[in-house]
């Protein structure tokens, strides 16, 4: 049975729009990246000393498809820090019946990990709720990590 994280929603916008909201990371994820991330190569994000990660851009397929591969990754509040290491993030688009349909999939990030709770309800308000947002009406909400932070009983240590 595949339990890699997915979560996928349509909307009425091309294929071409959603692409550009997919790529304009600090528009729905965070405001804290550093880097490109509408080419490929590397970007960083950062949440205070909570949650840092390092991400390769492997695959950008305009209107279709995006990909990126975690090479580095940090938590503060699980004990593999690493576990989004080596996983992949992939946003499949796709045409059906006049509409755009989203795919998310973060293949690697399955129910064994400790961080999977926070990740997977993180995941769900940033995609369905932000990425939606900013593709349907123009804004997205980043920048929610310490919201869900809190929720979870999270702590910054700095």
């Amino acid at each position: 049975m595949n339990q890699n994280y997915s979560t996928s929603f349509t909307v009425d916008q091309s294929p071409k729009e959603v692409f550009a909201a997919i790529t304009n990371v600090r528009g729905w994820w965070s405001e804290e990246i550093e880097g490109k991330t509408d080419e490929l190569g590397e970007f960083k994000y950062h949440h205070q000393d909570i949650h840092r990660c390092t991400i390769q851009i492997t695959q950008l397929v305009p209107d279709k498809k995006v990909v990126w591969h975690i090479t580095d990754n940090y938590f503060n509040f699980v004990e593999d820090k690493r576990e989004w290491t080596d996983t992949d993030i992939v946003f499949d688009i796709d045409k059906k019946d006049g509409q755009t349909e989203v795919r998310f999939t973060h293949v690697g990030l399955v129910p064994a990990y400790e961080c999977y709770a926070v990740c997977t309800d993180s995941w769900g308000i940033y995609i369905n709720g932000s990425l939606r947002d900013l593709i349907t009406k123009g804004k997205g909400q980043p920048n929610q990590s310490e919201q869900i932070a809190n929720k979870h009983g999270i702590a910054n240590h700095s």
